[in-house]
């Protein structure tokens, strides 16, 4: 099996092209870079004590989770580029990773032109971190705690769309929350739940055999952007107190639901 990855550098990401490297054949993956000390370097997010106070928490969740930054595999072709250019590119700079049997994107930056007709013709596999239709956008698992909704917490594997996270839907998967979690833990753990099951759909090679379900676009909540997330926001959720009692939660409607170990 080859496998394209559209993803990006942190810990996270480089962890599902690791497992999926440990059973397929040959994995190409493209990685759109920005810095691994996001609130303290100025990049995506910007250079604030408040940012760096808040990223300070996501690092330390996702290094209980995934890890650090490190070499990941000798079957995998690596292609990093700075996030923004994905769609600078053409045909001829990628036409080596454009013959595989599946194609993931995670994490990656919004694809347009003739890039996304392709992912989009050969059914594209996208991890939303968030539930979809509920919640789309950017840091969507943030604003869903932000919105005192733990039970919208989680991830949507859905086929890529040429809408922002609007693909028909394969299923939807759901943290587990410990009682030592975090909000940061918490979320962070719907990654794991999302990658795990992926890759084992992936494995058993019946990731298009599983029927898909139309969004329905009235259940949106929140449609998020980078820009909505401010010093004021992160300041304002850092100083809350998020109780999560993830055991007494009530969720929304969810699709083929997935849930955490």
């Amino acid at each position: 099996m080859k496998v394209t990855i559209f993803s990006s550098n942190q810990p996270r990401h480089l962890n599902l092209v690791k497992a999926i490297s440990n059973f397929a054949d040959e994995v190409f993956f493209i990685s759109e870079v920005n810095t691994v000390f996001p609130g303290s370097v100025e990049d995506f997010f910007k250079k604030t004590q408040i940012m760096q106070s808040y990223f300070e928490k996501v690092i330390s969740a996702e290094k209980k989770l995934f890890g650090e930054v490190r070499f990941i595999g000798n079957n995998i072709r690596q292609l990093s580029i700075k996030l923004g250019d994905l769609n600078k590119l053409g045909y001829c700079h990628l036409k080596d990773a454009l013959s595989s049997d599946v194609y993931i994107v995670f994490g990656s930056s919004y694809i347009k032109g003739w890039l996304i007709d392709f992912l989009v013709e050969n059914k594209a596999v996208n991890i939303h971190m968030g539930l979809s239709p509920y919640y789309r956008g950017s840091s969507c698992n943030f604003w869903a705690l932000y919105d005192e909704k733990p039970n919208h917490v989680g991830a949507t594997i859905h086929l890529l769309s040429k809408g922002l996270d609007s693909g028909d839907i394969l299923f939807h998967c759901i943290p587990k929350g410990y009682e030592m979690d975090n909000p940061f833990d918490f979320t962070m753990r719907s990654v794991l739940v999302a990658q795990n099951a992926l890759v084992d759909f992936l494995k058993k090679k019946n990731i298009f055999s599983i029927p898909s379900f139309k969004q329905v676009k009235a259940r949106e909540i929140r449609y998020s952007r980078n820009r909505d997330f401010t010093d004021e926001v992160a300041n304002e959720f850092l100083k809350r107190p998020i109780r999560l009692k993830t055991n007494k939660l009530i969720y929304p409607e969810l699709l083929n639901p997935i849930f955490g170990d």
